[in-house]
């Protein structure tokens, strides 16, 4: 019997509750199945299963909240066939038999059409429990007509206006009176704690992150110089083939240059837990920042795989859906190293914290035409800063020298990429 865990998604996160059971008991399942919908302080995450078979048993309600490595469902792995086998049992069965019809009471079936009728997102079908919304009275606005967190949270503003009129319209007798009671049976004011905004919570986890980053891993700095005008050059040629939806910006190119490097130095392709762990699979985590304020790290799996344009439309597929808070536990939780970028128009350095426990961060900065001197010329140039910081516990100075020297050859060479 294996065990289905709750999920890290990071060093960050300590806990989960349980949103939503996307699956039942008797249910097959197979690797990158969602499993359930939980909630986490990056936003509501589908949680994938890794594992094939038939879920068992459920442990967790929903609601519960979860601390991460516990045990949340159990699944058969030898299930799965016995399951195919009643299917194939199954289906020469109905040939024979009758449908029976049943009949219910007008209520019961009403009430079964009504709950049948209505489609809400888990999230929204949650708040609308919790504040007493009847979901029946909204109009949906996601797809299908589905009842999204919006339409919920407009509802509960609404019922608040119809409330507070009502209130301004009563005697004015009537309101002293209620205040009078409300003094005479709550002297004390009790002071509730306000709940975090999404935005607020992420930066929550990620002082987390990074105190403990700060506090357990022992930094070292290196920084290059890179000629960018070839890259540059090569890639304004390579989008003029290409529609303006998928064209090709240097943050791709960065990308596809660190997962090539790291295939020669495969050192900083890794995490540090209970000693130093290498990793087969290069997956690329990067920064995004957030609207609202604040940063999260979606990955890009088997990034030395794919190729630039390949890798051009990951980002413009998972970005939005990293802002919006709607990203997979595996787009959260599989990266093995990370890449901050500045961005054009901001600062020329960034010296990243390692996001553990993971043990190198690489950041690009600003690209400026800058003074570069070459073969005893001098000339202004296209030029990127970029920075290495590493885990000393797991690497050194040559180690981070020699993933430096790589990335510079293949930004001289983007063909080669």
């Amino acid at each position: 019997m294996t065990e289905f865990l709750m999920p890290s998604l990071g060093a960050d996160m300590e806990d989960g509750t349980l949103v939503e059971w996307r699956k039942k008991i008797g249910d097959t399942v197979k690797r990158g199945d969602i499993i359930a919908e939980v909630e986490t302080q990056k936003g509501l995450i589908e949680i994938e299963v890794f594992d094939e078979g038939v879920i068992e048993k459920l442990l967790i309600k929903e609601g519960e909240k979860v601390p991460v490595g516990t045990p949340m469902a159990l699944i058969n792995p030898d299930g799965a066939e016995v399951e195919t086998k009643k299917e194939t049992a199954s289906k020469k069965k109905e040939v024979e038999l009758q449908p029976i019809e049943e009949k219910a009471e007008p209520k019961v079936m009403e009430k079964l059409t009504k709950d049948i009728r209505i489609k809400a997102t888990p999230i929204a079908k949650k708040i609308a429990e919790d504040k007493g919304i009847d979901l029946s009275q909204i109009t949906g606005s996601g797809e299908n007509g589905a009842i999204t967190k919006d339409d919920v949270e407009n509802a509960i503003v609404q019922k608040a206006e119809v409330s507070k009129t009502e209130k301004v319209e009563a005697p004015v007798e009537k309101l002293i009176e209620a205040e009078l009671y409300k003094m005479e049976k709550q002297p004390v004011e009790v002071k509730k704690e306000r709940a975090l905004t999404p935005a607020e919570a992420i930066r929550s986890a990620v002082a987390a992150a990074m105190s403990k980053s700060n506090r357990e891993i022992p930094h070292y700095y290196l920084e290059k110089r890179v000629d960018m005008s070839k890259a540059m050059a090569w890639m304004k040629e390579t989008n003029r083939e290409r529609p303006i939806e998928k064209r090709l910006l240097p943050a791709a190119l960065f990308i596809k240059a660190v997962a090539s490097s790291l295939d020669e130095v495969s050192e900083l392709n890794a995490i540090w837990e209970n000693g130093l762990q290498l990793k087969n699979e290069i997956n690329i985590g990067f920064v995004v920042s957030l609207r609202t304020g604040g940063i999260i790290v979606p990955v890009i799996i088997q990034a030395d795989s794919k190729s630039v344009g390949e890798i051009m439309e990951v980002l413009n597929d998972i970005i939005p859906r990293a802002r919006a808070l709607k990203l997979r536990s595996s787009e959260l939780s599989e990266s093995t190293i990370t890449i901050t970028n500045i961005g054009e128009g901001s600062a020329d350095k960034v010296f990243g914290v390692i996001y553990p426990p993971q043990v190198a961060i690489i950041g690009f900065g600003n690209i400026t035409e800058q003074a570069f001197a070459e073969n005893g010329m001098l000339g202004i140039r296209l030029v990127v800063d970029v920075t290495l910081a590493g885990d000393h516990r797991a690497t050194d100075g040559i180690t981070g020298s020699r993933f430096l020297g790589s990335l510079n050859k293949y930004l001289q060479n983007p063909e080669s990429l």
